[in-house]
C-alpha cells in the first residue's frame, strides 16, 4: 500500500476486491473512481492493514473525517460526500440519532464532532445547524451550572450558531422558537419577544425535506403540537410586556455586569425598578451587581425582595452567598436548602452547602457535600480542592 497518514487517516489506491461491492450496496448512479484514492481510518495499534481487513465503516469513518476537515478540494469533498451517500443512503437518521443520544447523556463534545461530520455531508442542513446550536446551549448550561469559567465562551459560540440558523431563507420556525428561548435564558427579553413573534408569524415549515431525528420540536404548523408550543410563546411574551422586559435599562444592567461594569449596571438596574418596582429580575440583577461589588448587605437585600416577588433556587443561592459574607450563616443555610428543595442537582448550592458547612467547623458534614458535588462533576475545582488539603477518602 502507498499510504499518506493524517491524524491515523490513510489514504490508499482502491482495492480491486472493493471496485465491484458499490455497485451491490448503492441506491444512485454512483460508480467508484480508481483514479482517486480513499481515505481509510487505521484503528490504533495497526500500522498496516491488509486490503482484506478494510470495512465499509473504516472508509465511511475516513471520509467523514476528511469531509468534516475541509482539507482537501471541493471537487475530491464532493466525491466522497457522494460515495458516503451511495453506502449509507440512511446515514442522516443515524448520525442525527447518534447525536441526540449523546447529548442526553452529555457527552456534549461527541454529539458536536457527530453534528460536524452531517454538517459536511449536508452543507445548510437547516435541522443539522439547529441541533448543534442547541447542543452547543446545552453544554454551555451544563458549564454555568458547575460554575465553569468556560461557560460565556460556549455561549457566544451557541449565540453564533442561532444566528447561523436564522440566516436561511426562510429559517425553520423552529429556528425562531428555539433561538428565542435561548435568549430568554440569556435575559435579553427584547430579542427573545421578536423571534417569538416571527415564530408565531411564520407560515408552513417551508425548510428542507430532510428527514431524522431533531433537537428541535418540528411540529408542522396546525397540529396540537404547535398549537401548545405558541400558546407558550404568547404567554411569554405577555409576561414580558406585563413585567416590561423589554425596558431598555434591564438589558443594558444585564450586560454591563456580564461585562465586568457593576456600577453602571446597579444604576441600570436601578433606573428600571424605579419604572418596575414589582418585578422581581430587576431586584435579582441589582442585588447581582451589589453582590460583585462585594457590597453584602445590600446585595442580601436586593435579593431578598427578589425571593419575596417570586425569584426562584439561584436568586436563593445569591442570597445565601451575601448573608455567609455577613456572618448570618442560620440564614444562608435557610435559603439553600429552600434551593435544593427546587433544584437537587445544581452543583453549585450543593458546593455552597459545603462551603457553609466548613464556615460551621462541621468538616465531616462538608466533605459529605462535597463527595456528591464530585458525583456530578468530577472536576469542580472547590470540592477536588478540600480532599487535597484535608486527609478524607
Amino acid at each position: 500500500m502507498s499510504d499518506t497518514e493524517r491524524n491515523r487517516i490513510v489514504f490508499l489506491s482502491v482495492p480491486e476486491n472493493l471496485r465491484g461491492k458499490i455497485d451491490s450496496i448503492a441506491e444512485n448512479n454512483f460508480s467508484i473512481n480508481p483514479d482517486v484514492p480513499i481515505p481509510v481510518e487505521i484503528p490504533e495499534g495497526r500500522e498496516n492493514l491488509p486490503t482484506e481487513d478494510l470495512s465499509w465503516e473504516m472508509i465511511i469513518s475516513g471520509m467523514l473525517r476528511v469531509i468534516t476537515s475541509g482539507e482537501e478540494t471541493e471537487a475530491r469533498i464532493g466525491y466522497y460526500r457522494d460515495f458516503v451517500l451511495a453506502v449509507k443512503p440512511a446515514i442522516f437518521n443515524e448520525l442525527s440519532e447518534a447525536a441526540i443520544i449523546k447529548a442526553r447523556n452529555g457527552d456534549f463534545d461527541l454529539s458536536l464532532e457527530i453534528l460536524d461530520a452531517l454538517r459536511g455531508l449536508f452543507p445548510g442542513s437547516p435541522s443539522v445547524l439547529l441541533n448543534r446550536a442547541l447542543v452547543l446551549e446545552q453544554k454551555a448550561l451544563m458549564l454555568e451550572q458547575k460554575g465553569r469559567a468556560r461557560a460565556e465562551a460556549v455561549y457566544a459560540e451557541a449565540e453564533a450558531a442561532f444566528t447561523e440558523s436564522l440566516f436561511l431563507n426562510p429559517p425553520l420556525p423552529d429556528a425562531y422558537f428555539n433561538a428565542g428561548f435561548f435568549y430568554l435564558g440569556r435575559k435579553e427579553f427584547r430579542r427573545a419577544r421578536e423571534l417569538f413573534v416571527s415564530f408565531i408569524a411564520s407560515g408552513e415549515n417551508s425548510g428542507s425535506e430532510e428527514s431524522g431525528a431533531s433537537f428541535g420540536n418540528g411540529a408542522s404548523f396546525g397540529s396540537d403540537e404547535d398549537k401548545s408550543k405558541r400558546s407558550k410563546v404568547k404567554k411569554i411574551i405577555r409576561e414580558i410586556d406585563k413585567n416590561g422586559l423589554e425596558d431598555e435599562n434591564f438589558n443594558k444592567a444585564y450586560k454591563l455586569i456580564m461585562q465586568g461594569n457593576e456600577e453602571e449596571g446597579m444604576n441600570s438596574a436601578r433606573d428600571f425598578i424605579e419604572n418596575h418596582p414589582t418585578v422581581w429580575n430587576g431586584w435579582f440583577v441589582l442585588g447581582w451587581a451589589l453582590r460583585r461589588m462585594g457590597r453584602w448587605e445590600d446585595g442580601a437585600a436586593a435579593f431578598g425582595k427578589a425571593v419575596e416577588l417570586g425569584g426562584g433556587s439561584d436568586t436563593r443561592n445569591e442570597l445565601a452567598i451575601c448573608l455567609m459574607e455577613t456572618g448570618d450563616l442560620k440564614g444562608a443555610r435557610r435559603e439553600l436548602e429552600a434551593a435544593l428543595q427546587k433544584d437537587p442537582e445544581n452543583v453549585k448550592i450543593i458546593s455552597n452547602l459545603g462551603v457553609l458547612a466548613l464556615k460551621n467547623g462541621a468538616k465531616d458534614e462538608a466533605a459529605a457535600f462535597f463527595r456528591t458535588v464530585l458525583e456530578l462533576d468530577p472536576d469542580d475545582i472547590i470540592a477536588k480542592n478540600f480532599f487535597n488539603l484535608n486527609n478524607y477518602a
